[in-house]
């Protein structure tokens, strides 16, 4: 019997859970479904584009990874109009670490870095 695996979870480290939840929440809409611990935030849970998103107060642990590095590289976000969600981020103060690249035909991509050192890519496939 072949054995079934589904989706469930990705996990996250922060120095700061609940600031962490927040730019989430403020620059995707993300949306929040849970949170642990009182009177300090120990984890918070956030619905991201239909992934559960775990974010962990962890602020003891490593510095995060610099880019390239192995393990979870980035997460994808597809958005319908790259340059307008781009130029609307811009204008609310985000800095992207790579601006909008012509992958290759029908493929731009776009990164930034989230809280904690996590990557984060935008992208438009047409």
């Amino acid at each position: 019997m072949p054995m079934t695996f589904r989706f469930e979870h990705l996990h996250l480290r922060s120095s700061d859970a609940a600031a962490a939840a927040t730019f989430y929440v403020d620059t995707f809409g993300a949306r929040e479904i849970g949170r642990e611990g009182s009177p300090t935030v120990t984890r918070m849970i956030l619905d991201l584009c239909g992934i559960t998103l775990f974010i962990e107060h962890a602020p003891d642990a490593n510095p995060p990874a610099k880019p390239l590095n192995r393990g979870i590289e980035h997460i994808g976000l597809v958005v319908d109009d790259l340059t307008a969600t781009v130029s609307a981020m811009k204008q609310q103060g985000i800095v992207f670490a790579i601006d909008i690249t012509n992958v290759r035909p029908g493929l731009r991509t776009a990164f930034l870095d989230g809280p904690d050192g996590v990557r984060i890519e935008l992208l438009q496939r047409s």
